[in-house]
């Protein structure tokens, strides 16, 4: 009998590669597809804001199939939970029984997951959970992980810093307080180089725009 097949939650950043690197490490389950929503208005990953493009070159540099979901925007929450059970039903018909994540802490998060999942009669994991984020956060860099900030909180962290790689550097300018990780909403990335990837894709930073209270790097396929 083979093993339980799951689809990763794939965010475009570096804690969703990160999960799926550990999980193919343990070989206790096969992943078999990437699951992203998409906001539908902009053809961009939510809060990412990353490309479609991209993100198909992402899929196709880890050698799996993507599912997007489609969301509007805004997305009332009823509206995006009605659009996860449906991919969820898929799932299920196409005999997948689990869903990673790469949440790190955020215990309301995993929470919801796992009440929303029951509810659709599928299992999460979080390989990465409890993970001392500063020691994780140098480990995937030191594995060779790469990734642009491509959304920053200016309230919590240097809008200058929208665009820039996440790497050695970048980790040892964090004031004090930050999360490395950004696990508190701090940033969020683009990973494009580690080794989940075949190969680092090719792309660059364009333009930094302000919007709701956030600054957004689009990053370029080059």
């Amino acid at each position: 009998m083979g093993r339980p097949q799951a689809w990763m939650s794939w965010s475009s950043g570096k804690d969703s590669a990160w999960a799926l690197h550990t999980i193919r490490l343990r070989q206790e389950l096969e992943v078999v597809a990437l699951l992203t929503t998409v906001n539908a208005a902009f053809a961009r990953v939510a809060m990412h804001a990353v490309r479609e493009s991209l993100l198909a070159a992402q899929a196709d540099a880890v050698g799996l199939p993507l599912v997007k979901v489609p969301i509007p925007n805004p997305c009332p929450n009823q509206t995006y939970e009605k659009a996860m059970a449906e991919a969820m039903a898929q799932a299920r018909a196409e005999g997948v029984t689990h869903v990673v994540f790469g949440d790190l802490f955020l215990q309301d998060i995993r929470r919801y997951r796992e009440e929303k999942l029951a509810a659709c009669g599928m299992t999460p994991l979080f390989p990465l959970w409890g993970v001392d984020t500063a020691a994780l956060a140098w480990e995937m860099v030191g594995s060779g992980l790469r990734a642009y900030l491509t959304c920053v909180d200016p309230k919590k962290l240097d809008a200058s810093l929208a665009g820039r790689v996440f790497d050695a550097g970048l980790l040892r300018e964090f004031p004090a307080g930050v999360d490395p990780c950004g696990e508190n909403g701090e940033f969020h990335t683009f990973a494009f180089a580690g080794p989940m990837f075949r190969a680092p894709l090719s792309a660059k930073v364009g333009q930094v725009v302000e919007r709701e209270g956030f600054f957004f790097a689009d990053v370029l396929p080059c």
